[in-house]
């Protein structure tokens, strides 16, 4: 009976990675054009003086023709604003913007985006973090170039840098499973979210769908529901390449990095009901798949349809993950990948039971 439930969830995990997973990891990339439209680059920046002296000049150093870059003080008690009001005074593509203290200011990312977002000159807006930079001076030519007519959302792709520490590895695995998802299902016509390090979108669509006003009351989501609750599938566009990833400084330690987990995972119970299950249902096979592996493997050590069952899983887990690896620049975690994959299915049911008992109530 293990024996046919472990056959019966392994061939779900194949179906996940043969439909939906194979459709990012063997497309094409998207065909260029010459559109340069003008840009506003928004950055809100909380406390972030330790990085704007290097994510400043690198935004200034790209190479496009026409951007506004729009950076806003949430608030901050470091010396975020008087770095700000220095390249601002030296550069006249910089907009320092300035988060008023009123009774009824919450200090949160969505506010300080949405109060940028209408001091912003152009009808394109590109978003990062405060922590990240591009990876090259193509960052904003290769993500506005896929605004074509019909498209009002682009997903980009935002990495980590590369620490020699296994908690790296880690987050770095995670983030490009995340990626591997949400590429996936918007190439399926099930867009459901991006990533703020690296995510464009019109100010039309914006404001024709009140902001974040929906999901405003919840701490994260400035990025991925705001993906999940306004996009169509015809209006997404997915720019994967190596010249328009951004980098950002990961967390060292393993609490930093369980606290930004936790308040990561809060925004997925307002994504739709299909992707819940869909995203739902891949988790508790790949939970079904390791259990029930090992239970098997205990009981029968020499059977030879335990060997071809497992087999078939990681041939298609490998099929589909390394494309990908070399697609996202991550390949140095494919050998280690099925053990990241474990350690992070544990991580990840330990966050969701944090949150059940406590949830997180800070950005």
């Amino acid at each position: 009976m293990l024996l046919i439930l472990l056959a019966v969830i392994t061939l779900l995990q194949v179906g996940y990675y043969g439909f939906f997973f194979r459709k990012f990891a063997y497309a094409n990339p998207p065909i260029k054009t010459d559109l340069q439209p003008p840009v506003s680059i928004l950055i809100s920046c909380k406390n972030e003086a330790e990085h704007l002296d290097q994510l400043i000049p690198a935004l200034l150093a790209q190479d496009y023709p026409n951007f506004e870059l729009v950076l806003i003080n949430d608030h901050s008690t470091d010396a975020t604003a008087e770095i700000i009001q220095k390249f601002a005074h030296t550069d006249t593509r910089i907009k320092s913007v300035n988060i008023p203290t009123t009774p009824i200011s919450k200090g949160n990312k969505k506010q300080a985006l949405t109060y940028g977002i209408s001091l912003a000159t152009h009808e394109y807006l590109l978003f990062t973090d405060a922590d990240c930079k591009p990876v090259t001076s193509h960052w904003i030519s290769e993500m506005a170039q896929a605004f074509l007519p019909n498209h009002s959302i682009v997903l980009g792709y935002g990495t980590y840098e590369k620490h020699p520490t296994f908690l790296n590895d880690l987050i770095r695995y995670e983030t490009l499973l995340t990626a591997w998802q949400y590429f996936s299902y918007a190439m399926r016509g099930l867009p459901y979210m991006g990533v703020g390090r690296n995510l464009a979108y019109t100010q039309t669509l914006f404001k024709n769908n009140k902001g974040f006003e929906a999901h405003q009351h919840i701490l994260s989501g400035d990025d991925d529901l705001m993906v999940s609750q306004n996009a169509k599938a015809t209006q997404v566009a997915s720019v994967w390449q190596q010249p328009a990833h951004t980098v950002s400084v990961p967390k060292i330690t393993w609490t930093a990095w369980f606290r930004q987990k936790r308040r990561h995972i809060t925004t997925s119970h307002h994504y739709k009901p299909l992707i819940k299950i869909l995203l739902g249902l891949f988790y508790l096979t790949q939970i079904g798949f390791y259990t029930l592996f090992l239970t098997v493997l205990f009981l029968q050590p020499f059977s030879f349809l335990i060997i071809f069952i497992v087999l078939l899983r990681f041939i298609a887990y490998y099929y589909t993950l390394i494309p990908v690896a070399r697609k996202l620049n991550e390949t140095d975690l494919v050998w280690k990948a099925p053990l990241l994959e474990c350690l992070l299915i544990l991580m990840q049911g330990i966050i969701f039971i944090s949150n059940l008992i406590h949830k997180p109530k800070y950005w």
